[in-house]
């Protein structure tokens, strides 16, 4: 699932991705991309990851599961962050076919359902604290 050597297959103007020289615009728009899409995605797992620490430092034994939901929120939503990143490599360079765009809904899709899945399984563990 991780490629090892992306930039070796991915191409743009005929130059591989690693070797490519970009034009100040180019470069902004891949830097734009990254910093919304794919920063978003990480600092939202970093916030998942935060809380979860403090769940399990500050409250007692009883909140642990969900101090541990929070992590594996946080897990779950740095894999979307990582087929997010995936997806954009393919978006902006080519795989040895002509480039079109395509919105990133299966990502929105996969974050969508991890989000109700954890929130919901937090709203079981929340009822059975009474």
């Amino acid at each position: 699932m991780l490629e090892r050597h992306a930039s070796l297959r991915y191409h743009f103007r005929g130059h591989r991705a690693r070797s490519v020289q970009l034009t100040p615009s180019e470069l902004i728009e891949i830097r734009a991309a990254q910093r919304t899409f794919e920063g978003a995605y990480v600092r939202t797992a970093l916030s998942q990851f935060s809380f979860a620490l403090v769940v399990l430092k500050i409250f007692t034994h009883e909140f642990y599961p969900i101090g541990a939901l929070f992590a594996a929120f946080g897990t779950a939503i740095l894999f979307a962050a990582l087929v997010r990143r995936r997806s954009g490599n393919r978006q902006f360079f080519t795989d040895g076919e002509a480039r079109r765009f395509r919105t990133s809904g299966n990502v929105v899709t996969l974050v969508t359902c991890i989000s109700i899945t954890a929130y919901s399984v937090l709203l079981v563990l929340i009822l059975r604290l009474k």
